[in-house]
């Protein structure tokens, strides 16, 4: 695989709370799997720590949540596997159903509240908490591969949390797309962006190719069966190989993104 993704960018060292990393950090090849579902406005605005945090509504009343299953086979330092739940924002703008949405699809930018994101490694929970604010905590993440199919369980001290599954759909070359991703640490928010190139790309609307089963028991899945998901998924996004950029986290201030 041609590295010229990662090519020209000045990196520097970066270290806070005894965690030493260079940064932006590199994602030399990845798979992923990305699926949207709809909520309550009013159950994930209890679930957001900021108030310029605004959940973005495909309809009034009705929000958007992403689940997100990673595998990353290579990276600056060792391989390891992650599971994120975020929520769509605004962070300090206006916001139109529909319309925000639309514009952040458009644009291939999302701006996102990660709400939860376990990994399965020490290396990447200390770098993602010390160095981004980011949620992460230790936990048994799998992913499971057919020649239909590819799934990912998420589970923590023997509980299952969820399990995503997805189809394996034909795929064609992805455009370049940006997340701005946000955290609270001591109140603060933060905002670092990823820069993703995702070399086989699909998409489908609609929840014919993808199932999200809840676990029981577990304070995350209790949580999510109580902010009214929608039965199917509005769209799935699957990418069994590509490249990803995380650069630099920073704080936010005033109506800044």
């Amino acid at each position: 695989m041609s590295r010229e993704f990662f090519e020209n960018w000045t990196r520097w060292d970066f270290e806070r709370n005894g965690t030493q990393r260079k940064l932006p950090y590199f994602y030399y090849d990845n798979t992923s799997l990305v699926s949207i579902f709809l909520a309550a406005s009013s159950k994930i605005e209890q679930l957001l720590p900021h108030p310029s945090m605004k959940p973005v509504e495909m309809v009034p009343g009705r929000c958007i949540v992403a689940f997100a299953a990673f595998e990353y086979r290579e990276t600056d330092f060792e391989p390891y596997n992650e599971f994120s739940i975020s929520f769509l924002i605004s962070f300090g703008k206006p916001r139109i159903p529909g319309f925000t949405a639309a514009r952040m699809m458009l644009s291939r930018t999302t701006s996102t509240y990660v709400w939860q994101l376990p990994v399965n490694t020490e290396h990447a929970r200390a770098g993602g908490v010390d160095l981004f604010g980011y949620p992460k905590f230790l936990a048994d993440i799998n992913f499971e591969k057919s020649d239909d199919w590819i799934s990912c369980t998420l589970s923590e001290g023997g509980q299952e949390i969820l399990q995503l599954k997805g189809r394996r759909l034909p795929t064609r070359m992805g455009k370049l797309t940006r997340y701005i991703t946000y955290a609270v640490e001591n109140g603060n928010p933060l905002v670092a962006e990823v820069l993703v190139n995702p070399i086989e790309y699909a998409e489908m609307y609609g929840g014919r190719a993808v199932e999200l089963e809840l676990g029981s028991g577990h304070r995350i899945s209790e949580v999510l069966k109580q902010i009214d998901l929608g039965k199917r998924a509005l769209a799935y996004q699957y990418s069994p190989v590509n490249e990803a950029i995380l650069f630099p986290a920073r704080n936010v201030i005033g109506n800044n993104m």
